[in-house]
């Protein structure tokens, strides 16, 4: 790899105070199961997401990484580390975009959380700015964007029954649970200082259709989950963060990508906390996403609303969530400390999407 391709790679620092681990317990514990570790890890962490925590284990001869829960009080079926480790293990030989897995851990005794380890994909990830070194012309940032939705359309299908993942979610029923699930969770993670949402949560009630099919969805599909090849950036080689895999809607997934996808037309405040490169030139737009989509997928897009209004509710609660562990002083990340006013601008848009829609 060149210096220029060097350059581009994602990062690791150091590993915050509060997300230390025992570093030698986790060196024995690995070496009893993957052969031919050399000398002793340097750990560093990740400094990006907000949900499950990543760090880079660099031995002598392996470039490994490390993904664990956060601590502090969670929902109950959220950060399970070694679902997503699962549910990658078997994605493997049919959606080769995964990390290949070596090891799962449930016990505490190791560093006091579930854990799992996988090979290091070793990439360029956009997150809210491309990195320095990298620049893309409009055709090139237009191809780019086409390859995630088509790699979006590759994952929802894939062959579930082939990969032994028809037996991971329920399926049919999906978009009532997500609706009753992400509304309960929302009352359960409120501060006083973030809006109720219930007109928001009963017109999501209204109106919840069917599920169009039931495919594997990600989950949390968006750039900066997203892994570049170094030496041809526009290649998609990985998709990363499992941790929201299921069997769903489709659509249900493609409204929860595009709650993050920022234009560059957008209002100052929904610019603010892009996360994603998707306001550069070139990018396609939230309802060509949808129509791009929907045309190779042979899917309507007529009843979009309702999809965009539960991706944006959908964020609003992950973002409470997490501002709640921060409320509690469950965490002391600063990053967290404004979230409640992420929640309440979702809480907005929400409505404003909704009267837009001309549906009551």
């Amino acid at each position: 790899m060149s210096s220029k391709e060097a350059s581009v790679i994602d990062q690791p620092r150091a590993v915050r105070e509060e997300d230390r681990f025992d570093e030698a317990a986790l060196d024995r514990w690995l070496k009893e199961r993957i052969d031919g570790l050399e000398g002793a890890p340097q750990v560093e962490q990740f400094p990006k997401g907000a949900s499950n925590l990543t760090y880079r284990l660099r031995y002598a001869n392996r470039d490994l990484i490390l993904r664990r829960p956060p601590a502090g009080t969670k929902a109950k079926s959220a950060h399970d580390v070694v679902r997503e480790y699962r549910i990658q293990k078997a994605l493997k030989p049919v959606f080769p975009k995964v990390p290949e897995m070596l090891a799962a851990c449930e016990d505490h005794d190791v560093i006091g959380s579930d854990f799992y380890v996988m090979e290091r994909l070793e990439g360029i990830i956009p997150r809210a700015d491309l990195p320095k070194g990298l620049t893309l012309s409009e055709d090139d940032t237009r191809r780019l964007c086409r390859n995630a939705i088509d790699t979006l359309i590759e994952m929802h299908s894939v062959d579930i029954e082939a990969a032994g993942l028809d037996r991971l979610a329920k399926g049919t029923g999906y978009n009532r649970r997500q609706i009753d699930g992400w509304s309960g969770r929302f009352r359960k993670a409120r501060t006083w200082n973030v809006l109720k949402g219930e007109r928001v949560m009963q017109w999501l009630d209204r109106h919840c259709p069917d599920e169009v099919a039931i495919r594997l969805i990600h989950g949390d599909y968006r750039f900066d989950n997203l892994v570049l090849d170094p030496q041809d950036p526009l290649k998609i080689i990985g998709v990363l963060d499992w941790e929201m895999a299921t069997l769903g809607d489709p659509l249900m997934d493609l409204g929860n990508a595009l709650a993050y996808w920022v234009q560059a037309d957008d209002d100052r405040v929904f610019r603010a906390f892009r996360r994603q490169p998707t306001h550069l030139p070139g990018m396609m737009t939230r309802r060509e996403v949808v129509d791009d989509y929907c045309e190779k997928m042979g899917l309507s897009p007529e009843r979009w609303a309702f999809y965009e209004v539960y991706g944006l509710f959908r964020l609003a609660v992950i973002v409470q969530q997490i501002y709640y562990r921060y409320h509690h002083k469950q965490t002391r990340n600063p990053a967290f400390r404004n979230f409640w006013l992420v929640a309440n601008y979702l809480l907005w848009r929400c409505g404003r999407v909704i009267r837009r829609s001309g549906l009551t």
